[in-house]
């Protein structure tokens, strides 16, 4: 632990463990401290995290009576919606209860399009499944990831989605070199001359999700364009000018990222692909530069947080959810 450990100006472990948040708890048990799951604090921490907390309160509010009315916006009621609600719970490592699953199921059945398993943003009205001309891939990314995370990795339709990623993602930088085929071919802003880069970001967060031993040898590739998409940007860099920054606003952290990005969670999703690289470096040392002097990280951006049935941290305070991924990624980097 001393070589990453070094680079914090104090520790924060001991806060990150307090238990007002079961779920920075227990990823800082499992991430940071290496316990096992069979631990005893890991799996108290485990269970606390459905007992207290914001996940519990997450539920409460979904089984409100009117919450079932907005089912049908699950991805344009933003950030109440039921995409939107599904990839916090999987952020918080919430474990798949009966209102979990059928919340997962109605996703599956109305947003995933049903021949070749992309996510939709919106119901086909007559064959049902989601609309085709729709399927984006950010959503897809999204979903597959919170599914996964969500004990639906080994599910055949999360399999159909992560296939969808591994066949239709494409890798153009400033030319259009790799063109999109039909249908998946109408957004400029997805598949064009430049290849957006949250598409990008949240088709390797999917495939982190995904066991080693049940990626296909399409999806190992798309994993290796698209890592080596990100690093030619070197994580946040124009890749034909290094000295300006793809996104302005992606050196301010925030969490959840829901559709959006930023460099701790590019840098969180590389390195958990097992992903070291010089590259990186700049990206990296962003990340250290902005702990305060108790080795905590701020919240630089709220995205949609404050949006959501139960806001989360608030701007500019001290962060656990932002520390703990900066702890993470500069454990497994160093």
């Amino acid at each position: 632990m001393s070589e990453w450990i070094s680079l914090l100006k104090s520790d924060p472990i001991d806060w990150l463990l307090e238990r007002d948040n079961p779920s920075v708890r227990y990823f800082t048990l499992t991430d940071i401290l290496d316990r096992p799951a069979d631990d005893v604090d890991v799996m108290q921490a485990k269970a606390d995290i459905m007992e207290a907390g914001m996940v519990p309160e997450i539920l409460k509010m979904q089984r409100e009576p009117d919450y079932p009315q907005s089912f049908p916006r699950f991805y344009t009621n933003k950030y109440d919606g039921l995409v939107w609600q599904l990839i916090a719970l999987a952020e918080l490592g919430a474990t798949a209860n009966e209102q979990i699953r059928a919340q997962c199921e109605y996703l599956l059945e109305n947003s995933q399009e049903r021949t070749d398993g992309g996510f939709s943003m919106n119901t086909a009205v007559k064959t049902g499944g989601g609309r085709l001309s729709e399927v984006i891939p950010c959503l897809t990314g999204n979903m597959v990831w919170a599914l996964a995370r969500l004990g639906y990795e080994k599910d055949p339709r999360v399999q159909r989605g992560a296939g969808w990623l591994a066949a239709f993602m494409r890798y153009n930088d400033g030319e259009e070199l790799d063109p999109q085929v039909e249908p998946y071919n109408r957004y400029e802003m997805c598949w064009g001359r430049h290849t957006c880069h949250m598409g990008v970001v949240k088709a390797l967060k999917a495939f982190s999700a995904i066991p080693g031993e049940l990626r296909t040898p399409q999806a190992n590739d798309t994993i290796a364009r698209g890592v080596e998409f990100m690093l030619i940007h070197h994580v946040f860099r124009q890749s034909h000018n290094l000295k300006k920054a793809t996104k302005p606003g992606w050196t301010r952290f925030g969490f959840p990222m829901m559709y959006q990005t930023d460099v701790l969670e590019i840098l969180d999703i590389l390195t958990s692909l097992g992903i070291k690289d010089s590259r990186m470096q700049q990206a990296v040392d962003l990340v250290v530069s902005k702990q305060d002097d108790t080795g905590r990280w701020h919240v630089g951006n709220t995205y949609a947080s404050g949006k959501m049935l139960i806001p989360l941290e608030a701007q500019g305070e001290p962060s656990k959810h932002i520390t703990l991924r900066a702890l993470r990624v500069l454990k497994r980097y160093t």
